[in-house]
Formats: C-alpha cells, structure tokens, sequence
C-alpha cells in the first residue's frame, strides 16, 4: 500500500474509534454488576451529587466497579464483594438490582451507613453469600425467611437495627452459620428450637430483644462448637437446660438481666472452657453448683440479685484464674469458704447482702491481687484477722452491717492504695489507729455506729485527699482537731452522737470543700465560728453546749439550706444577716437563750420551706409582717417565748401544715380562716389576750381560758407522747382533718387539700375538655384549670379508675415532701369513677418543648439549660437522699421537667414512683406488679431494669444522664436522625470511642458561646457520661445496651441495683428527736454523691 494510503488509513481508524467512544453507552462500560451497584446509589438520598460521601468514586465512566470503593473483585472481574462502614447513605437496600451480583458476591457489609425499611427477601437469592452484615442501620420489619436459604452463609450479624418478629424458624437451614448476632433490636417469640442444627455455630448474640421470651431450648446443646452466648436483657424464662453441659468450647455465658429460674444445672461443670458467667439480675434459685469447681479457665461469675441459697462451694476455690466473683443480694449462708485463699489472681470479692456467718477468712491473705473486698450486709462474727500488709493492692474495703468484734486493725495503714474503708454498724472497739491517717489516696472513711473509743488523732490533717468523714454513733471524746483545715478536699464531715468537747475549731475554715456538717449531740462549747465555709449546705450542731452570740458571719453562707442549732446555750438576738443565706429551707434555733424580736430579714427568705423553730427562747416583740411572705413555710414553730401582738401575719401561709404558738403573749383574735379554726388546742394554749373565735363577753372568754387550762393539764401525758411521733405523722394526720365528702358530678367526692384552694370540684370537672389539655402522662392527661380568683391549677386525671397504683404512688411521694425543684401537690379529689390530682400550674411547657420546639426563648443560650441541668440533679438528689423513705422517680425524662416562669426547671409525673421502704437497705425496689407496662419511658429507661422491671436510684441516674445529654446535644434519644439510627447514648459513646472531639456533638445552637461557657458544657458532660456508665460507676453511689457487654470480662462488672458505698441504709435515715415539747428534724443527708454538679 502506498504510504498515502496507509497514513489516510491510520487517520480513518482513530476518527472511527472516537466515534465508538462517542456512540457506545457510558454505563456499559462497567458491566451489569456496575449497573446494578449504580441504579442502588441513585436511589440513596445521599447517592448522588456532591452528598454522596464515600460513593463518589462510584462512575459509570469508569471500565469497572472494582476499583470503586468498598467493591472488591475476583480474578475474572466479577464483584466478590461491597463491604461500606460508617458512610451516611441513607435509603434503603437494594432489592431486585442485587440480581446482577448473585453468580459471585460473598461479602455484603452496610454497618453504620443509615440504612432505612425492610430487609429485602431478594437478599436471599445472593446464594454465594458467606458474609452479610447489616449492623447498627435504622432497619425495621420481620428477618425474611428468605435468607434462610444462603446454604453458604457463615456470619449473619443484624444487631443494632429495629427488626421486628421472631427469629425465623428456617434459621435452622443455615448449617454452615459460624456467629449469628441479633442483638439490639425488637426481636419477639421464643428461639427456635432448630438452633440445634447448628453444629459449627460459634458466636450467639441476642440480647437486647427485650420482648424475646420463652425457655432457652434444649437443642442449644446441639451447638457443640460455641464459643459465645448472649442473651442479656431479655425476657428468656425457665430453667437453664441441662443440655448446655455439651458445650465443652463455651468460653462465655451471657444472660444476665433476664427472667431465669430454676438451678443452675450441674452439667455447667463439663463447659471446661468456660471463661465468663454473667447470670446475675435473675431469678435463679436453688445452690450454686459445686461442679463449678470444675471450670480451671473460669475468670469473673456474677450471679448477683438472684434467690440463690445454701453454702458457697468451696470447689470454687479451685479455679485458680478466677478474677472476679460477685454473688452479692442472695440468700446465700454458711461461712466465706477459706478456699477462697487459694486465688492468686482474685481482684474483687463482692459477697455484699446475704446471710453469711463466721469469720472474715484470714486465708483471703494470700490473694495478693486483690483490689475490692464487699462484705457488707451479712452476719459475720469476730475480729477482722486479714494480714493486710500482704494486701497491697486493695483500694476497697466494705465490711459494714455486720456483727464484727474487736478493734480496727493498724495494718490497714499498709494497704497504700487503700480509697474507700467501710466498717460501719459493727460492735467494734479502742480507738481509730492514728496509722490510718497516712494513707494519701484515702476518700471515704466510715465507721459509723461502732462502740469505738478515744481521740481523733491530729494525724487526720495528713489525710489530704479525704472526701467522706462519718465517724456518727460513737463514743469519741476529747476535742476536734485543728489539723481537720488541712482537708482541702473534705466534702462530707459527721462527728454526731459522741462525747466530743471543747470549741469548734476556726481551721475548719480551711475546707474550702466542705457541703455537710453534722456535729450533733456532743459537749461541744464555745461560740459558732463566724468564718466557716462558704460551701456549707448543711449544718447540724445541735444538742450541744455552744454559748456566745450568734454572728454575723453566719450570713455569709450563701449555699447553706438547713442550719441546725437548736438545744444550745446561744444568747443575744438573732442575727439579721440570716436573711441573706437566700437558699434556707430549714432553720432550727430552738432551745437556746436568744433574746429581742425575730427580724424581719427571715420573712424575706425565699426557699423556706421545710421548717423554722424559734421556740423554747426568750424571743419578744411581734411577729414580723415579712412573715406574711413565706407562703412556702410548712412547719413554724415559735411555741414559749415571750411574743406578742397579733397572728395577723401568719393567716395567709397556706402551705402550713404544722404551727406551735403556744405559751407566748399573743393578743387579739385567732385568724379566721379554716387551718386556725383547726389547730389542736396544745398548739395554741398559754396566750391568755388570744380571743379563740370572736363574740362573747370578757367573762365568756376568760371562762373558756380557763377551761383550756384545764383541759392542757389533763392532755398533757398524751401530748408529750404525740409529740415523739415524726413530723411528718403529725402533718398527715391534720391534712386527714382537712378532708371530707364534697358532691359534684353527681357522685360523693373525697377531697384533700394541702394549702387553700378556691374553687368546687364541679366547676374542676367542668373545666375538663379538650380544650383545656395541656400534656399527658404516663398515668394521665393534665388540664388547665382556671380559678374565680384569676390563678391557674394544673389538674391530673387519671387515665382510668384502674389507675389507683399511679394515685396512690403520686400522693405517696408528693404529698409530704417539698422541694424547689419538685412540683407542688396541692391537693386530691377522688370517688369511684374519677381520680385527680391538683398542681401548681407552670405556664413554660416543658423541657422537651424547650428544647426541640423552635422560637423558643432562651433555647440558644447555655446559662438556662445549665440552670435546667443543675435544678434537676438537686430534685434527684433530694428525692434519693433527703426522703424518709427515699423516693425513686421512675420515670425521668425531658417531658417530665415542667419549667416555671422562669424557666426554673420541677421535677414532675410521680406516677411510677416508688418509696423504698423494705428496699431501703438495698436501693432497690421491684415495680409494682398490678401494672403491666413497663415503669419508664423508652429512650430514658436504664439498660438493667428496662426488661426486668427493678428500679434503683441508679435508674434515676441513668434516666437524669439521658436528660442532660439532651439538653447538651439538642438531640431527642430516639432521634430519627442519628446516624445508623442508634440511641443518643450509643451516638455518644461511639464519639468518644472513636477519640473524635467532644464538642462536636454539642447543639449548633451551643457552639461559638465564649470559652468559659463551652469549658462549664464540657464538664457538665463529663458528668452525664458518668451518669450513663454502669451502675456501679454511676453518682450515687452501661456500657452499650443490650449485647454490649456481653462479650467483655469486665463490662457487666457491677451492673447493680444498689449501694456500693457503706453509708447505705444509713444515709437515708433522718434522726428525729424530741425534748422540751417539741419535735426538731435534723441529720437529713444531701449525700455528696447525690450531687451531680
């Protein structure tokens, strides 16, 4: 061919290869698999433009998928497979267009990408399919049948989604499955019993399905090749076959916070390779197992709060790895078995609330690892005969609510690491061992209610880093050291009920920490030190023999709620500069020797709510008008003194519920409203100018003096012994007075009102429509109801009468308690069809409406979600901690924080509440079982009890936890748009796990607030996250949800519903005497781990 031919050839050829690439179809280039991945991206809401994140190297351009990525592919170019994490794709899987990839895809992975509806049945034609993973989406529907048919499949892994429906029964088809995990869904119905068919079936998760019940079936025996079984937090029931003696590879068993009974089955000693039991939070009765004995590889048993009885085997002293036993809230008796020496690697022994008898095992010496020993709560006898300086590791120490002799041995001194020493409520001897005081990390010393003699050692100033001081209930003599200024550190002090003597030392100005400061009932003398800490938020020193004026440096306690210096030798007047202690909620200064007129600066106290007792005194002059302005004032005593004038201040305080004028001057008529009218005569006698009713002639009225006197001389036996009884009997027993039969709606009505309300129950029950709804309950819908005088009431109805549980709880817990950030129970109305509760009304809304609402005013600025956060924790910490007996919420969460005028933030809906009374020891109460529902609200319940049903202050906590996040985040806990459509606690610790900084998760309506404010969000958070951390690191005294823990040793560590501190029972308790005619509360514990700010 000539060479001008040739060249117009060659010029022809690339015009016509141009052209093929002009002409010829882009997606072809990629083949029908790429197609099939591209029609899927176009159907993502983040697929394409410029949101598609990690997809956007996905081009039809391109000659094929495999470089995509997340696409891997074989030898000959087909998709093997699409393995995407952690990409927000949002949509849904793709169904018929997976078609194209059934001849070669093995892996399909889509965990954390937002995935949205059903799982495709089409899925199960992927016959290649070995892996498919699906995890932590926002998937919904029943688990298709269909996918029982991947004959290939060896990792089904569908937790952290919302799948419905029960497991299907075909799961059984899948023969060659290896880990199979469900956990974190809505899972239903029983666990098929073909699970037996799984032979190489290695890894079980199911946990977290709280409404998966029925037995655990035999056929799991089958599943020789287990090496994992997890199925915590769920509604498995019935005994633990026998049959789980075949699992000889079983390395850890996980069903804890379930609804097991029966015995454990002797066989569990042939699962040889058994590393982790966690059976705890169950039912399970009967002994332990001897044969656990057995297990030489096993590391950490928790059979914790369950009905286990008998001896502790000392087989169990043969499994020489074990870490971690924790068998606490049983029944268990006997002795500690002293086999338990023989553990050289034991770290915790937590053995806390059973019935063992016997010694502290010397032998428990040898275990020279460990860290943690919980005796509390049992019957153990004798000294405590621990060689401790071979111990030197322990940093925990809690043998209280024993029976325990002897003294306090020195050796503990050795323990270098020693936190946290418990020996309270013991019989124990001699003096506290000066040697205690040099151990530096020292926090909580407690040896309340002991017969422990001798000084305090000055060496307590070396003790820097103290926290917790409770040394109540002794006989300690001798003065209180000076050296206790050089505890920085020290939060809470209890030197009552001792013989301590001499004055209160002025370096106690040095604890610059100090919140609570109980010295009652000692010989102290000397005046009141007018330079304590301005941290204080308690003071008891009544009871002693303090002389002297009270200062004026007592106003300089702006945190101060309760001052109590009653049965004391104070003279002079009482200083005005109380009236600047703004906080004061209660104030006793009775008994004493104070002289002048009550200044008017305490009527001005805003907060004075519980009680104020001025009586036994030589107060004189008249009633202050201010006193007019303590409308919260429930218990006012002024009883002999030498007061005059009139009552005329005191006619309007309508939350009274308690008032002593006895033996004072007072003149003119009694007030002529129904609470005076019903005043027992004791409460009034001795105020010979007092006309009781008006009319009559002088004569008239001295007669009926007299006849008062009369009737005081015969009463007064009967009146001493009712004056013994608590306050709080005393202050029901007048509202029952109060109480009578009003008819409305055509039916009798019961009504009780604790302060005065003006309206019938027919114009409330009229006022009752749609109208009117202003929020429902989890007993209830609420309505706003207005007064004749202009003032509003938020009334309750019940949902139905059935609802008498929830009734009962509200005005069990409301009823005999105030606090300024728990809403007001004003009073009741019931008959036989209807029930209704009257509150104060508070026009804000709610904090969820705060929150999530738009146009909010304030929603953008932190100070008032602070203040929100801050007023909360204090109605949590009081309902814990200040109640006899303590009150579990139950039910805490965003719309249960009404938010006043403004924005002040109470605490309200107390229908699922719960009074710890036979709980009390434990800090834990069992929900009523009359109600079927569970006692929560989903997004808030505590992971333990969320299946179970057990409440504790712990659940609270968790609950408060989810509160404050909200508030911080902006983020509703099941807010739709987290990504893969988790929990807002799961979205935060995923943040955190991944080291990805804190702030990010802040509210964009947080962000850009100057660097103090965000410092002040980033330690508040702090707070929350230990708020939502396992119970046993929560204040107050997890880990993922569900499954979460399942896998690790140590993630179900302490999961309990209960104290892990030695204060226990004892911090609830509120120490009511009486003397002198009358009745004063003090020793009320806001407990420092009550305070989550």
């Amino acid at each position: 061919m000539p060479p001008r031919w040739r060249a117009t050839a060659t010029r022809l050829l690339v015009l016509l290869a141009c052209a093929c690439a002009v002409f010829v179809p882009r997606c072809h280039c990629v083949g029908d698999q790429g197609e099939a991945l591209l029609r899927w991206k176009a159907s993502l809401l983040n697929g394409t433009g410029g949101g598609g994140g990690g997809l956007d190297s996905w081009r039809a351009s391109d000659a094929s998928p495999c470089r995509w990525l997340g696409v891997s592919c074989d030898a000959r170019g087909d998709v093997v497979a699409v393995t995407i994490k952690t990409v927000d794709l949002g949509g849904a899987l793709p169904a018929a267009s997976v078609l194209p990839l059934a001849r070669s895809l093995k892996t399909l992975v889509l965990s954390g990408t937002n995935l949205t509806g059903a799982i495709p049945k089409e899925l199960g034609d992927l016959a290649e399919l070995s892996t498919l993973d699906l995890t932590k989406n926002q998937l919904t529907g029943a688990i298709p049948a269909e996918l029982c048919r991947l004959r290939k499949l060896q990792s089904l892994a569908l937790n952290s989604n919302s799948l419905r429906g029960a497991i299907p029964d075909a799961i059984g088809n899948l023969t060659g499955l290896t880990s199979l995990t469900l956990y974190d869904n809505e899972l239903s119905g029983a666990i098929p019993a073909s699970i037996g068919n799984l032979k190489k079936l290695q890894v079980l998760r199911a946990g977290g399905n709280q409404a998966l019940k029925g037995p655990l079936p035999p056929e799991i025996g089958g599943c020789t090749d287990l090496t994992m079984l997890g199925l915590a937090e769920t509604g498995i029931s019935g005994s633990l076959p026998a049959t789980i003696g075949n699992l000889k590879k079983i390395q850890t068993i996980a069903i804890y916070t379930a609804m097991l009974t029966g015995s454990i089955p002797e066989s569990i000693g042939n699962c040889t390779e058994l590393t982790s039991l966690y059976l705890y939070q169950n039912t399970l009765s009967g002994g332990i197992p001897p044969q656990l004995g057995q297990l030489k590889k096993l590391q950490t048993v928790l059979l914790w709060q369950n009905q286990l009885v008998g001896t502790i085997p000392p087989e169990i002293g043969n499994c020489k790895e074990l870490v971690l036993i924790d068998l606490s809230l049983n029944e268990l008796t006997g002795p500690i078995p002293r086999s338990f020496g023989g553990l050289p690697n034991l770290q915790q022994l937590q053995l806390s609330t059973n019935k063992l008898t016997g010694v502290i095992p010397p032998e428990l010496s040898n275990c020279t690892s460990l860290t943690d020993i919980e005796v509390d709560n049992n019957q153990l006898t004798g000294a405590i005969g621990v060689d401790f300086p071979r111990l030197r590791n322990l940093t925990l120490f809690y043998a209280w609510q024993n029976r325990l002799t002897g003294g306090i041995p020195a050796s503990l001194a050795q323990c270098e690491g020693l936190q946290s020493l418990d020996l309270s409520y013991n019989n124990l001897t001699g003096a506290i061992p000066r040697e205690l005081f040099a151990l530096q990390n020292l926090t909580k010393l407690l040896l309340l209610s002991n017969d422990l003699a001798g000084f305090i050692p000055p060496e307590i100033g070396n003790c820097t880093n103290l926290y917790r001081l409770r040394l109540n209930g002794n006989r300690l003599s001798g003065t209180i050291p000076a050296e206790i200024g050089n505890l920085k550190n020290l939060n809470f002090l209890d030197l009552g009920g001792n013989r301590l003597t001499g004055p209160l030392p002025a370096a106690m100005s040095g604890c610059d920490n100090l919140e609570f400061m109980d010295l009652h009932s000692n010989a102290l003398t000397g005046t009141l030190p007018g330079d304590l800490p301005r941290s204080l938020q308690f003071v008891d020193v009544s009871d002693n023999r303090l002389t002297g004026v009270l200062g004026a440096g007592i106003g300089s306690l702006p945190e101060l709620t309760k001052l109590n210096l009653g049965k004391n030798r104070i003279s002079g007047g009482i200083p005005p500069e109380l009236g600047s202690c703004e906080k004061l909620q209660l104030l006793d200064l009775g008994d004493n020797a104070l002289s002048g007129g009550i200044p008017p600066e305490l009527g001005k106290l805003p907060f004075l709510e519980i009680s104020l007792n001025l009586s036994c005194n030589r107060l004189s002059g008249e009633i202050p008008s201010q006193f007019a302005g303590l409308d919260k004032l429930g218990c006012l005593d002024v009883s002999y003194n030498q007061l005059s004038g009139s009552l005329e201040p005191l006619a309007r305080l309508e939350n009274l519920v308690t008032l002593n004028i006895s033996y004072n001057a007072f003149s003119g008529e009694l007030p002529d409203t129904a609470f005076f009218q019903k005043l027992p005569i004791n409460d009034i006698a001795g105020n010979h100018l007092l006309v009781v009713g008006s009319g009559g002639d002088e004569a008239t009225r001295r007669a009926a003096i007299s006849s008062l006197k009369l009737a005081m001389t015969v009463l007064a036996v009967v009146s001493a012994l009712l004056l013994l009884s608590a306050t709080y009997v005393l202050a029901r027993s007048r509202r029952s007075d109060s109480s009578g039969a009003i008819h409305g709606a055509g039916e009798a009505w019961e009504v009780t009102l604790y302060q005065k309300l003006d309206f019938s129950v027919d114009e409330v029950v009229r006022s009752l429509t749609s109208a009117n709804v202003i929020g429902t309950g989890s007993s209830g819908v609420v309505y706003r109801v207005g007064l004749p005088s202009g003032d509003s009431v938020a009334v309750k109805k019940m949902w139905s009468s059935d609802e008498a549980g929830a009734f009962r709880n509200e005005i069990a817990a409301l009823g005999s308690i105030r606090h300024r950030n728990i809403v007001r129970l004003l009073g009741w109305g019931a008959n036989r069809s209807t029930k209704l509760l009257f509150y104060t009304y508070l026009p804000n809304g709610s904090l969820s409406g705060f929150l999530h609402r738009g146009g909010v005013k304030g929603a953008a600025e932190w100070a008032p979600r602070y203040d929100i956060a801050l007023g909360v924790a204090h109605a949590v910490a009081y309902l814990h901690h200040d109640c006899l007996p303590a009150i579990l919420h139950g039910d805490i969460k965003a719309m249960n924080v009404l938010l006043g005028p403004r924005n002040e933030p109470y605490l309200a809906d107390f229908g699922l509440a719960r009074v710890l009374s036979g709980a009390v020891d434990s800090g834990s109460a069992k929900v009523d079982s009359s109600k079927p529902r569970i006692a929560g609200s989903y997004g808030y319940i505590a992971p333990e009890y969320a299946s179970m049903q057990r409440i504790s202050e712990k659940s609270d906590v968790y609950s408060f936890g989810v509160v404050v996040l909200e508030i911080l985040t902006g983020r509703h806990p099941l807010d739709p748009t987290l990504p893969g459509g988790t929990h807002l606690v799961q979205w935060v610790r995923d943040h955190l796990q991944a080291k990805r900084a804190v702030a990010e998760l802040l509210d964009p309506r947080l962000r850009g607030k100057p660097e103090a404010q965000v410092q002040e969000m980033l330690q508040v958070f702090s707070v929350a996250v230990l708020c939502i951390a396992a119970p046993r690191r929560r204040p107050a005294g997890d880990e993922g949800r569900g499954g979460a823990a399942e896998g690790d040793p140590a993630a179900g560590r302490g999961r309990r519903h209960r104290r892990r501190r030695g204060e226990g029972a004892e911090c609830r308790r509120r120490r009511r005497r009486a003397s002198g005619g009358r009745a004063t509360v003090a020793g009320e514990e806001h407990a420092a781990e009550g305070r989550l700010f």
